[in-house]
């Protein structure tokens, strides 16, 4: 038990290390994913914390899908809860939807949704199937299931490629200026002040 402790002690302390080490913003945001911007992503079906069956051609919006390590770690509580206190915002002003993806089952989502009261799906990716589809990096050496956000737009082309295991709040933000950039390129509508 103390080993496997002095592993995860030492992995978080590589990866808030990491939060300090200067990088270019292209390294951070798409290298050694095998999703990049520009590509169309990969279809996934999976279920929900309440049942539902989620996939990602079902959606015509866009979309964030944000993967990360695990259920109630401290991280990915921060994470998830950064995100439900803008879904409001993301689904008002940018007309998309949010879904986080994990390796753990259908029970582990459901005891984490209601613990933090999340608003939206998280997905169980038992198998990382999906994980694997989207080529989302191991962290720190490979011990953990890495943190990446990927925006994408309504035809499910991806606009952002986020990878940063270390600051889990950052992806948010990032997340939102990629939907302020898709929202900005949209043909406006001038039939929408006549309707408003």
């Amino acid at each position: 038990m103390k080993f496997v402790s002095a592993i995860v002690s030492a992995a978080c302390l590589l990866a808030s290390a990491d939060a300090f080490v200067s990088k270019a913003p292209s390294a951070s945001t798409t290298s050694a994913l095998n999703l990049a911007v520009g590509e169309a992503a990969p279809d996934f079906s999976l279920t929900d914390q309440n049942g539902k069956v989620v996939k990602r051609s079902s959606f015509k919006k866009p979309l964030v899908v944000y993967f990360y390590p695990a259920d109630s770690s401290p991280g990915c509580t921060k994470q998830a809860n950064a995100f439900n206190e803008r879904i409001n915002e993301i689904r008002k002003n940018y007309g998309a939807e949010v879904v986080g993806i994990s390796g753990q089952g259908q029970e582990s989502k459901q005891e984490f949704a209601a613990k933090e009261g999340l608003t939206f799906s998280i997905l169980a990716d038992e198998d990382d199937a999906v994980r694997a589809d989207f080529g989302v990096p191991k962290a720190a050496f490979g011990l953990f299931p890495g943190r990446v956000t990927y925006v994408l737009d309504k035809s499910g082309e991806c606009v952002l490629a986020y990878n940063n295991l270390g600051d889990a709040e950052s992806h948010i933000d990032k997340a939102v200026e990629a939907l302020e950039e898709i929202k900005s390129s949209a043909p406006s509508n001038p039939l929408a002040n006549i309707f408003g």
